[in-house]
């Protein structure tokens, strides 16, 4: 199954750990994740103005590359993947706002005459998606080493979830990257803040209101007992992440906690530890995963 897959900017740049794991972890699974030719970045928010149009054109060039994709048989279908959480809730809004308003449909053909006009064929999926339709039992089948006594707390953040209808699960309740973990033998945490807001925007200019948002869901994590967080947004995986230096200046006593992408976790269960990127993690999840047995020890 070849399907068209939408990088983003930061799955080139400080997430390729997340890009080369997915790749990989698709692949073995038998999906082919066919790049974007001449893909640009997706313009990370989706408009809230009625009136911009602006905002849209970015993202609806990534869908004309996805049908001339389709129609050049380079793709069996127009069903686009994406992994970051904030390029799909952009790909995913500007893409309902243009085929439920003609209007808008017909400003964006006019101000891009250049380009092939957007037909509205595309669907836009997260990759968390693609595996739910292949069915659990078809990854659990794909798992060379079962993260068995791995306690994972799966993290959600906002952008896969809202707003309501745009979400790939329900928001109040997920359970796609539950289900995903169970079927590589980990033990799901679950935790009251999994689908709270890390701070996203705010990391720039209000660092310590972000680090203290980061604080209470990490300490949820660590205090139900959980090895690691797993997350699909690389902006919730700095928060949680880096962003703990942060944290431990501003909370004594505090204990780093890992942060994965949940792909790391697949790659690693689908026994492609040359995939999983985890060295490029911080704080570095190796020694947790090591004491569990499932990372082979230093040498």
């Amino acid at each position: 199954m070849r399907l068209p897959y939408y990088p983003g900017c930061t799955l080139k740049t400080t997430a390729q750990n997340f890009e080369e794991s997915a790749l990989a972890s698709a692949r073995a699974l038998g999906v082919e994740l066919v790049e974007l030719p001449r893909w640009n970045c997706c313009g990370t928010v989706h408009a809230l103005a009625k009136d911009d149009v602006m905002h849209y054109l970015a993202p609806i060039r990534n869908l004309i590359r996805v049908e001339e994709m389709a129609e050049s048989g380079l793709v069996d279908e127009k069903r686009v993947v994406t992994l970051c959480a904030m390029c799909y809730n952009t790909l995913k809004r500007a893409n309902a706002v243009v085929k439920e308003d003609q209007e808008k449909m017909q400003k964006v053909r006019e101000i891009m005459e250049r380009e092939n006009p957007y037909g509205g064929s595309v669907q836009v999926v997260h990759l968390l998606q693609v595996l739910r339709d292949l069915d659990w039992s078809k990854v659990a089948d794909r798992v060379e080493r079962p993260l068995k006594g791995l306690r994972v707390a799966p993290y959600y953040g906002c952008l896969l979830l809202r707003p309501r209808g745009f979400g790939i699960d329900d928001v109040d309740n997920p359970q796609v990257m539950e289900r995903l973990l169970e079927a590589l033998g980990a033990e799901v945490v679950n935790i009251p803040f999994k689908t709270k807001c890390c701070g996203a925007y705010h990391t720039v200019q209000m660092k310590e209101v972000v680090a203290e948002l980061s604080h209470r869901i990490l300490d949820q994590a660590s205090s139900a007992g959980a090895d690691m967080v797993a997350t699909a947004c690389p902006l919730c995986e700095y928060n949680l992440g880096p962003r703990q230096e942060e944290v431990k200046k501003l909370f004594r006593g505090f204990a780093p906690l890992p942060v994965v992408y949940f792909t790391q976790l697949m790659a690693l269960a689908f026994g492609l530890e040359e995939a999983t990127g985890f060295e490029q993690n911080d704080p570095d999840p190796r020694p947790a995963l090591r004491a569990r047995g499932l990372l082979k020890e230093e040498s």
